[in-house]
């Protein structure tokens, strides 16, 4: 795993397979590893060269945890593309990497052939804004959850009803949650969670002009898939699609349906 310094910071960063490049940016606490399980596989034998990296404020990155805002990781991530020599790439965002996608898709198309945004919003949520502001008071206030309690909290949250419904589907993803429970938010993280996402961004995204794709999921509680839908609208000529039976971590619940549309819009002629 190379470490390159870049835009002033340290960027731990992999690449895979051969091919086009695909850099996929991860969602805020989490390492860009989790990639791995899925969409890496499938997009390398797809014939792509796949990047995964970890964002500012999750180790071994740079925690860089001064005013961290949306605007330093899409700074991270153009750095990145350039570093690599293969702009432009296609780019493919999670949460609140997908809002990092769109970021950089409007300041800086000529780095991006096509873009991809899951589980994405254009303007704040109350229910994600709260619970960042709660995650934020948990760690400013010392209090660590208890790992099962966390990974139930987690559980409901990101997935869909119909994945806890099977008993021992439910309890696969609790041990998951709960073995990769850290005992104490980072700083990086809390970083991470506190920075503006308090702006309505819908009508600046009518100026972007790459080719873009939006995926929601239909039982995320998170970023509702009508938030998607209208990132969507807002976007000239963004196609949507929409995967049920899948919450908030649908591109690990739903994997295959994810990739079937991740590599049909990517290889896509236009």
């Amino acid at each position: 795993m190379p470490i390159a310094t870049l835009n002033g910071i340290r960027l731990n960063y992999t690449v895979t397979g051969t091919g086009p490049l695909v850099l996929m940016v991860m969602g805020s606490g989490s390492p860009g590893r989790v990639w791995n399980s899925f969409q890496v596989p499938a997009l390398v034998k797809a014939g792509f060269r796949v990047t995964t990296f970890d964002n500012r404020g999750i180790a071994p990155s740079d925690e860089g945890t001064d005013n961290m805002s949306i605007d330093d990781l899409v700074a991270d991530t153009a750095t990145l593309i350039e570093h690599l020599g293969a702009s432009p790439a296609h780019v493919v965002g999670t949460s609140m990497g997908a809002r990092v996608v769109q970021e950089l898709a409007l300041a800086r198309p000529d780095l991006v052939a096509k873009a991809v945004m899951l589980a994405t919003t254009g303007r704040p949520h109350p229910v994600e804004s709260t619970l960042n502001l709660g995650r934020q008071a948990l760690h400013d206030q010392g209090v660590v959850l208890p790992p099962q309690y966390a990974a139930a909290v987690n559980a409901l949250l990101h997935l869909s009803p119909r994945t806890l419904e099977n008993p021992e589907k439910a309890q696969e993803w609790l041990d998951i949650f709960e073995f990769s429970a850290t005992s104490r938010t980072t700083a990086g993280v809390r970083a991470q969670l506190g920075m503006d996402r308090s702006r309505n961004r819908l009508g600046d995204y009518a100026c972007i002009t790459v080719p873009t794709m939006v995926i929601g999921f239909a039982d995320d509680r998170m970023t509702p898939p009508v938030y998607g839908r209208e990132v969507a609208h807002a976007i000239p000529g963004a196609r949507y699609e929409e995967i049920a039976n899948c919450g908030h971590y649908g591109y690990l619940e739903r994997p295959d349906a994810v990739n079937r549309l991740l590599i049909d819009f990517l290889t896509s002629v236009g």
